[in-house]
């Protein structure tokens, strides 16, 4: 429940700010042009807060965050006054009317180098892209990826951690091949090519690089206890700090991550363990404990392993200066614009399926979960979903910014509008297909997660 109210909020606030910016765009340059603005709706529905400035505007937060409206004086659905047609919408050139449109979603991207500018400023705790084991027959394997390597540059990206990684990747899916960049313990920089034509990539269930049998680097784990938590399943058997686990239920421990599977899947079981204290051997009893993981319970036992130290040329701190920071914020914005656009175009095409899209529930959780890791992993989500909120409301659909400025084009170029019946049936038709697509991804969100 406290998850639930916590991603609901997460999800209205990162909503609000987005909307908010968008609408403003909008809002601010129809001003600039002498538009006459109505009504500033952050939300729809019933308004929970609203005011009227003394120009008459109408400033509002509706109950519903899905959404904003600016309504401006229009003599094609208010009754105008002669001497108010001047400000009027449609009474705009085409030129001022294409500005105007276009500023929402160009608010989204200004908000988006805003937010990795200060992003950057503040500095995000980084972990080199260094790769950790290479599974055997995989696509990695075969490309001769090794262990200790880091990746450089993934295509056109520049691959500083995992996320950016990923980012490379995503932008690949459906081609042939992808050109990794990597780093050696020696300096040397080699170019390798991965066939990526068989790729199969569930994003559901695993990340891009794991995928292709790329793992993190990750130091040594032990299966010597570094520490037992209090009041914990393995407190109460008398598991100690220092303790080395040999045999658990008479099957030999050969790595920490053979152990927790042993534990993850005997929830309320007993198992016997055999363990070296002080150079001698002795056998414990531990009833392993419950806890939920989604829909399923796993055994835990409250234990810690002893880790060797992560290298401190692995981990950095990526912050910039003040012009250096904008200057990081406007390369990746454009980054994300252009693999957004990739990530359309292979969802027209079929590289992508249309299974990956994101409803309110995906992008509640993103939120929630991106707000609970720390403020500056939540702008990095707030700037990736203002610029897909700008791409989308691009697309040439009539019911988006991106279909009116498509209009407009057109009445620029054949020197008179196109007729309100025309526009009548382009808006249907885009109103059914943006329908569509929100009812497939509700549908998505509710296959994943109450399936």
């Amino acid at each position: 429940m406290l998850d639930f109210i916590w991603y609901a909020a997460a999800f209205a606030v990162t909503l609000g700010i987005l909307v908010a910016f968008h609408e403003f765009g909008h809002f601010w340059v129809a001003r600039r042009c002498g538009v006459k603005v109505l009504t500033y709706s952050v939300g729809f529905g019933r308004a929970i807060w609203s005011r009227t400035a003394k120009d008459g505007t109408l400033y509002q937060v509706g109950i519903i965050p899905l959404g904003g409206y600016v309504r401006m004086l229009d003599e094609r659905v208010d009754e105008v006054k002669p001497e108010d047609k001047a400000v009027s919408f449609n009474a705009q050139s085409v030129y001022k009317r294409f500005a105007i449109v276009a500023a929402g979603p160009i608010a989204n991207f200004i908000l988006a180098v805003a937010v990795l500018w200060l992003m950057f400023g503040i500095g995000v705790p980084t972990v080199k892209p260094v790769i950790g084991d290479v599974a055997a027959g995989s696509i990695a394997e075969q490309a001769d990826l090794q262990r200790g390597q880091e990746i450089v540059r993934v295509g056109n990206v520049e691959a500083y951690d995992w996320q950016q990684v990923q980012l490379g990747l995503m932008s690949a899916i459906g081609n042939e091949r992808v050109d990794l960049v990597v780093s050696s313990a020696d300096g040397q920089q080699r170019l390798k090519t991965l066939d990526i034509d068989d790729w199969q990539f569930d994003p559901e269930t695993e990340s891009t690089f794991g995928s292709l049998g790329i793992s993190v680097y990750q130091p040594a784990v032990y299966t010597e206890l570094a520490q037992v938590m209090e009041q914990s399943p393995a407190a109460e058997a008398g598991l100690q700090a220092g303790d080395t686990i040999i045999r658990a239920d008479g099957i030999a421990i050969d790595s920490w991550q053979q152990l927790t599977d042993i534990i993850a899947s005997s929830p309320g079981k007993v198992l016997n363990l055999l363990i070296q204290r002080n150079s001698e051997e002795q056998q414990i009893s531990v009833t392993v404990g419950e806890r939920e993981q989604g829909s399923d319970v796993i055994g835990y036992l409250g234990i810690v392993p002893k880790t060797e130290p992560m290298p401190e040329d692995y981990v950095f701190n990526h912050q910039y200066g003040i012009v250096g920071g904008l200057m990081k914020g406007a390369e990746q914005t454009w980054s994300l614009m252009v693999v957004s656009v990739q990530m359309i175009g292979k969802l027209l095409t079929g590289d992508v399926s249309v299974k990956n899209l994101a409803g309110p529930l995906s992008i509640a959780e993103g939120a929630g979960v991106s707000a609970g890791n720390g403020f500056v992993y939540f702008l990095s989500f707030l700037a990736l979903l203002s610029v897909n909120l700008g791409i989308i409301n691009l697309l040439p659909l009539p019911v988006l910014d991106g279909g009116h400025l498509a209009f407009f084009v057109v009445e620029w170029a054949r020197g008179k509008p196109i007729s309100e019946k025309v526009q009548d049936i382009c808006y249907r038709i885009g109103a059914a297909l943006v329908f569509a697509l929100m009812v497939l991804a509700i549908s998505n969100d509710i296959v994943r997660y109450a399936f």
